[in-house]
């Protein structure tokens, strides 16, 4: 926006510098006869005409190199301040004069008017005390305040100009600051002299029907001719240097794409001369309003836009507290900065509303556009500030001695040795969370005290870049340890930060099957231009190849285990004294349609939800906080939105051989509850007489049939099921019963499709209200 300010700026400025040129050398519009140096022929053609020569001239010193400008600078201000001088010293050397003055009029006809220079008169000063807005003869359209105002801010636009010009300043942390407050100083007093100076002096009939009024009161004309032309010509040629440099700035930014891509070409010296050229061309586009005041308007809304901009992001740095933000201007405050935002955005509505409405849409157009594109920038997000910011000052207030069970949701931690072999469990994992906190746990085996740095923080990218081509609202937390078991042990305790921290553990299956490598079935992790973008600048440095390269291959049959039993039963136990829920998934790598381009809704999926424990069936408990977990994490995977519209079973566990019928008793209170619950799924009545009858007896001589009963009964209701729910008993609490405890888990599950086998020990559902 500030780049099309300064586009328009540079055509108004030419315009302004052509119609001073007419004023002096242009044709009387009631003679067709040159007469001494009003030689040149006017309209709206010439003017244009004239306009593209002046611009000619600006961009052929701006291909030369912005040195050109710098080294006159300093004259062109000699000149003016000259100038200005003359202005000064005429009100008081120059006596009284009467002027008639003719302007074309519609329908052909001449206008004259008589006006006066009074010199320094009371009554002239009360006289132009007062607005008296009147017909602009230039565009034949009634000034108001906002017009005079859109006008004279364009006078004013030149605060930023140091800034555009920093990459050709030695120091510009120094020279900028200085230069631009001393500029802004500098002219907001010769505005005021000048504003006092004409009203005390010249009637009003002079000052609204020539704006070339200066001339004809000075001293000796030609000094303020000069002044007009070099400080036109000047702001012309410093708007399209400055434009050009921020065009420049883009396009080596790659914000745009590949629209800007050849404003980043430069000559040897290191001229954008392409950046020159755009610009130019923008300009030449400008002065085809053909009037200054016509254009004014346009130019005043962009450059109020911009400065809102700049106002925004200096209140966007000072609500963020970012400690390096410490600016030298001591009166600096928020309140500075939401003053002048409100400031310029109500004036640009006052000034046009249609052009104002146009530039935010404009805007907010172009936001969409970075938005979507995520171009990766290396000098920060202030977003990201601000979000710190807001997030810190939330969970502060997220208070965990207030944590209800009505409002409880799962905080899941899944450890990944491989992601390789894992990535169907991280998508099933990112459907549980239901708005609750997801991350990914790693450990890597070392020890910190053998090793020259830390090995786990160039990691992070990699890891992240992973949740990026998964798609998968998730964190990641490495952490380096002599044994995965004390390393768990360590993110249980520290992932997360005040109320936002896990309650819930999800492990992979600990068996010998041979796992899949994930990496190479989809698309995204092997076709580079899959996903987003295969630029660097698009994934923070991290492409395909060396993602790929950064996680080992699957492992082999052979291949040693970086876990025991012992160590692995260890983690589920330690997890529970944690006050953990724990998880177990097992054979995910058949489950298809978790990725994010998947347009699966479940309308063809069934969730069947087994929640009695079966490997003790004694128990007829169907409401214990295990049972009530599994019901509730059923239902959260049935809410997310590809298990929307799966359906539901619950199966139910009965001995109906036996003379007891309490049964049919705790059947129908377990319907009351799933109602009371608000729980939708259809229930199915197993018998499993034949099944309990394997456990009696020896535990030894029986638990292999026993388990393979089980195990027939899981596979000919549930075998077809898309992800079946299973109650986890507790571990042993002798670590050589680990291997046992695994096994049994393993016999129960074989055959089956997506397993979750859980144990919950949160209380994790109200029915009060």
């Amino acid at each position: 926006m500030f780049f099309l300010a300064k586009v328009c700026a540079c055509g108004e400025y030419v315009l302004g510098l052509v119609e001073a040129i007419l004023d002096v050398f242009g044709r009387d519009p009631e003679s067709s006869v040159s007469e001494g140096v009003r030689v040149l022929p006017q309209g709206y053609w010439y003017t244009v005409l004239y306009s593209s020569v002046v611009l000619l001239l600006c961009l052929f010193v701006c291909l030369v190199g912005a040195h050109i400008y710098s080294r006159t600078v300093f004259a062109i201000l000699v000149l003016v301040t000259v100038s200005l001088l003359s202005i000064f010293i005429s009100s008081v050397t120059v006596k009284p004069l009467h002027f008639n003055i003719t302007h074309q009029g519609p329908g052909n006809q001449t206008l004259r008017y008589n006006a006066s220079y009074t010199g320094f008169s009371v009554a002239t000063l009360k006289s132009n005390l007062n607005s008296g807005y009147s017909l602009d003869y230039s565009t034949n359209s009634v000034m108001s305040f906002a017009t005079v105002f859109a006008v004279m801010f364009t006078s004013c636009t030149g605060i930023m100009a140091g800034a555009n010009m920093s990459g050709e300043l030695k120091t510009p942390s120094v020279s900028i600051p200085r230069g631009t407050v001393a500029a802004v100083f500098y002219t907001f007093v010769v505005y005021v002299l000048l504003f006092l100076l004409v009203s005390a002096t010249c009637d009003r009939t002079l000052l609204i029907q020539d704006y070339g009024f200066f001339q004809r009161i000075n001293f000796w004309p030609p000094l303020i001719t000069i002044g007009i032309f070099c400080a036109s010509l000047s702001a012309a040629m410093c708007a399209m240097i400055g434009a050009s440099r921020i065009l420049y700035a883009l396009a080596l930014d790659h914000l745009f794409g590949l629209p800007l891509a050849p404003a980043a070409v430069t000559s040897k010296s290191g001229n954008p001369w392409v950046a020159v050229l755009y610009t130019w061309g923008l300009a030449q586009c400008v002065v085809f309003a053909g009037q200054l005041n016509s254009v004014a308007a346009l130019v005043t809304v962009f450059y109020l836009l911009a400065f809102a901009a700049v106002d925004l992001a200096c209140l966007a740095l000072e609500w963020a507290s970012a400690p390096n933000f410490r600016p030298t201007f001591q009166l600096f405050s928020w309140h500075t900065c939401l003053l002048g935002i409100l400031s310029c955005l109500a004036m640009m509505f006052v000034i046009n509303p249609v052009y104002s409405s146009g530039s935010i849409i404009l805007l907010l157009l172009l936001l969409l556009f970075l938005h979507y594109r995520s171009p990766t920038s290396s000098w920060g997000y202030i977003s990201q500030a601000l979000i710190f910011h807001q997030v810190r000052k939330y969970l502060l207030m997220l208070d965990v001695r207030k944590d209800h069970v009505k409002f409880w949701r799962p905080q899941v931690l899944l450890m990944v040795a491989n992601p390789r072999s894992s990535c169907q469990l991280i998508l099933f994992a990112n459907q549980l969370k239901k708005g609750g906190l997801y991350v990914l746990g790693h450990v890597q085996l070392g020890d910190l005290d053998t090793l020259p740095s830390d090995p786990i923080q160039q990691q992070y990218n990699f890891w992240l870049s992973l949740v990026d081509k998964l798609g998968v609202k998730a964190f990641v937390d490495l952490t380096l340890s002599p044994s995965v078991r004390q390393g768990t042990q360590h993110l249980l305790r520290i992932t997360g930060l005040g109320g936002m921290k896990p309650n819930t553990l999800i492990l992979g299956f600990y068996d010998s099957c041979t796992p899949e490598d994930f990496f190479l079935q989809d698309m995204a992790f092997c076709d580079s231009s899959a996903g987003h973008g295969g630029e660097d600048d698009d994934n923070f440095g991290v492409d395909l190849p060396s993602l790929q390269a950064h996680f080992p291959p699957v492992r082999h049959v052979e291949s040693p285990r970086w876990l025991s039993p012992e160590e692995y039963v260890g983690i589920i136990s330690d997890a529970l004294k944690m006050n953990k829920n724990v998880c177990l998934g097992r054979h995910f790598f058949q489950l298809q349609g978790e990725d994010r381009d998947s347009s699966v809704d479940g309308s063809d999926r069934t969730i069947d939800v087994w929640p009695l424990n079966l490997l003790q069936p004694g128990n007829h408990d169907y409401e214990d906080v295990c049972s009530l977990f599994l019901l509730q994490m059923a239902c959260v995977l049935n809410m997310s939105s590809k298990w929307r519209y799966a359906r539901m079973r619950i199966f139910l566990n009965v001995e109906t051989e036996s003379g007891d019928q309490g049964w049919v008793v705790n059947e129908e209170t377990f319907r009351e509850l799933l109602r009371k619950l608000r729980i939708r799924a259809s229930i199915k009545i197993v018998p499993w007489d034949s099944v309990v009858r394997h456990a009696v007896g020896g535990q030894e001589a029986l638990a292999n049939s026993f388990l393979s009963e089980v195990n027939c009964m899981l596979t000919e209701h549930s075998a077809h099921a898309a992800v079946c729910f299973l109650y986890l008993p507790r571990p042993p609490a002798l670590q050589g019963h680990a291997q046992q405890y695994l096994a049994q888990l393993e016999a129960v599950t074989n055959g089956l499709g997506p397993t979750m086998l859980i144990h919950g020990i949160t209380s994790v559902t109200c029915t009060d209200l």
